[in-house]
């Protein structure tokens, strides 16, 4: 049985939420399995909820889910690529990217310094894991702004714990010059790994730890042969199109009742909507992107 939660609808510039409005919507996620299969999901019945959110719908599905929702307000929010590594292709991952991602990848890696991975999967070494990962996730934008790091709570580390115990996660830390600047944690499901909580010290942004940390865990992955495929879940990001294997074009929806707040709600979000996108066209024509994207994260 589904249950509603208050989900926030949020008005976003880039990472910073400048303010939002609750909804009580049933969550309707796709994991990759369904989006690479084509399924369309099933709505449970909507009893004293607002609405639906369906996350990592395939694309060609939308005008079918809308059509099962028909009378509700129907509402696109967000369109992506959804990533994936294909693990059982090997050392092919490596030579299957362009000589100049290659090549770039390897220029980053000796900029950066004395780099070691740390990697993790036992109870134990989860404690260890957690501790190192909070000192760095604190510091990060994602805590800051998103509330997206990686949680500090006893309920957390106990199911980490559980998830290691079983032999469903792995987790990896980043030095650079003896300094913890980055970190990546990822639980199994099935036979996927998922990108679920990521980060890295602001102070290094400049060297990529995120991308090259990104990329030892993958070589581990392959090397490992445990897992089928690497999930880098929904959104965009130039780093999942660069080391990806494959992808499917996805859709968030909304789908709310048509009541008067939830039409005002709408309306308020299009308009914003629209409003940064014009923006990022004239930041983009002014050639201002970078100070855009500091004043976005803060």
């Amino acid at each position: 049985m589904s249950v509603a939660a208050r989900i926030p609808l949020k008005f976003q510039v880039g990472a910073r939420t400048l303010f939002s409005l609750d909804r009580r919507l049933v969550r309707v996620p796709l994991s990759l399995d369904d989006a690479l299969a084509d399924r369309r999901p099933t709505l449970p019945p909507l009893t004293g909820a607002d609405g639906y959110l369906v996350t990592s719908l395939p694309e060609t599905q939308e005008r079918a889910v809308a059509a099962v929702g028909q009378g509700l307000i129907v509402v696109p929010r967000q369109r992506y690529t959804r990533y994936y590594v294909d693990l059982s292709v090997g050392e092919g991952w490596w030579t299957g990217l362009s000589s100049a991602t290659r090549s770039t990848l390897r220029r980053k890696a000796k900029k950066a310094g004395a780099l070691t991975v740390h990697r993790y999967r036992t109870p134990d070494e989860m404690a260890v894991f957690h501790l190192v990962a909070r000192g760095i996730a604190a510091k990060t934008y994602q805590e800051r702004l998103l509330g997206a790091a990686l949680p500090d709570t006893p309920a957390f580390v106990r199911a980490m714990t559980a998830l290691a115990a079983a032999d469903d996660m792995r987790a990896w830390t980043l030095d650079v010059d003896g300094v913890p600047a980055a970190y990546l944690y990822c639980p199994a499901r099935g036979r996927d790994l998922i990108y679920e909580y990521v980060g890295h010290d602001p102070a290094f942004g400049a060297l990529s730890v995120g991308t090259l940390l990104q990329v030892e865990a993958l070589r581990d992955l392959l090397a490992e042969g445990r897992f089928a495929r690497f999930d880098f879940t929904e959104g965009e990001g130039q780093h999942k199109r660069t080391l990806s294997t494959g992808g499917v074009a996805c859709v968030d929806l909304l789908l709310l009742r048509p009541t008067l707040a939830n039409r005002a709600a709408v309306a308020a979000l299009r308009a914003f909507d629209g409003a940064v996108a014009l923006a990022k066209r004239v930041v983009a024509r002014a050639g201002l992107e970078s100070v855009a994207k500091r004043v976005r994260r803060g």
